[in-house]
């Protein structure tokens, strides 16, 4: 049922329309003798269309629409202004002011129920459109979390693969993830940011999978040559994921090629320097080595928590970035949350 709201001070302008508006199909006629009273009624309810004269006291056509088009969602609604005078300049007015189109007094009836029609099925395709964006939009929206959930899972899939072939723990992974975000948050990263290095960081050493294992799981240091061949590893992690139209897998792209990168330019495997070494690197690299650090490795037993944080500070503007140290100490305490929350199950961390 199309509800049509009609707005006329005159008593026997009201009945009139009243009257034809009832002749037409599957329409309601909600007459107001008073422009503030539709209003009102107009604010609490939703018209199919509005039909509202030109001179009334208290509140005429003009201020009308004016004020029923600022209600939330009354911006579409079609509105017939009805008026008696040829005056442009009115017309034009009530053009700017949101009518959608006119009748001149003394309205004829077919040409009413003309009109009427006509602004009934603009409605009506107005709804329809509006219904379908809002079906697209949920179809996207279903789309779009199917696309998410499956990156999610092939970033489960390469995070295992890369723990097979890595003696670091799951949990390392876990952790370093995490203080990247603390890092990102600092520095006043969007929560976007914030969440996208949350998702990206777990695969900095995605390339470690093409490294032999008689390097990779070697006890004691690597030897020059063995170290050169581990290196290698930043490019091929790089390597693997830079073609992804996936933004986390691009991020993480960027972030296995520069997390070695050095603030001083002595990192590799670019030499980039400074501001050069994109700002997910920067960042993964401070919570990779602190991360490190407080770990058991083959080659070396876990430090003293304070000796980490001392490394990092030491190492600011030579290997790490400096804002990027910054950020990390303002929320020491939050890491420490985090490295007692994931703790490694076979080595734990040395107090």
């Amino acid at each position: 049922m199309n509800r049509i709201a009609i707005i006329d001070d005159s008593a026997i302008n009201l009945e009139v329309f009243k009257d034809w508006v009832k002749r037409l199909k599957d329409c309601e006629a909600l007459p107001f003798q008073e422009a503030p009273e539709g209003l009102r009624w107009c604010s609490e309810n939703l018209p199919d269309l509005v039909i509202v004269d030109y001179q009334m006291p208290e509140l005429n056509g003009l201020e009308f629409i004016s004020r029923f088009r600022k209600i939330g969602g009354r911006k579409e609604i079609p509105v017939l202004m009805i008026t008696g005078t040829d005056d442009k300049t009115v017309r034009y007015q009530a053009l700017d002011n949101g009518a959608t189109d006119f009748l001149t007094k003394p309205p004829d009836r077919r040409e009413f129920e003309a009109r009427v029609r006509i602004m009934l099925k603009l409605n009506a395709s107005r709804k329809e459109q509006a219904n379908y964006s809002a079906r697209l939009a949920e179809d996207i929206d279903r789309a779009t979390a199917d696309v998410r959930a499956r990156e999610e899972e092939l970033l489960t899939i390469l995070s295992v693969a890369a723990e097979y072939r890595d003696p670091e723990t799951s949990a390392h992974t876990k952790r370093m993830a995490l203080f990247s975000e603390l890092i990102a948050a600092e520095l006043g990263l969007s929560p976007d940011d914030q969440a996208l290095i949350l998702k990206a960081a777990p695969l900095h050493d995605i390339g470690k999978i093409g490294i032999a294992d008689v390097i990779l799981l070697k006890e004691g240091r690597l030897s020059p040559e063995e170290f050169a061949t581990m290196k290698k590893h930043a490019r091929l992690g790089y390597e693997l994921l830079k073609d992804s139209k996936s933004e986390i897998l691009q991020a993480a792209a960027e972030i296995a090629l520069s997390h070695h990168e050095k603030f001083d330019g002595s990192g590799y495997p670019g030499g980039l320097a400074g501001t050069a070494i994109p700002l997910r690197g920067r960042i993964v690299a401070v919570a990779d080595v602190f991360d490190a650090l407080l770990s058991e490795r083959p080659y070396k037993r876990p430090w003293l928590r304070e000796r980490a944080f001392d490394f990092l500070q030491n190492g600011a503007n030579a290997h790490f970035d400096p804002c990027c140290v910054d950020a990390f100490l303002a929320r020491r305490d939050e890491a420490l949350e985090i490295r007692a929350r994931f703790q490694d199950e076979q080595f734990p961390d040395e107090m």
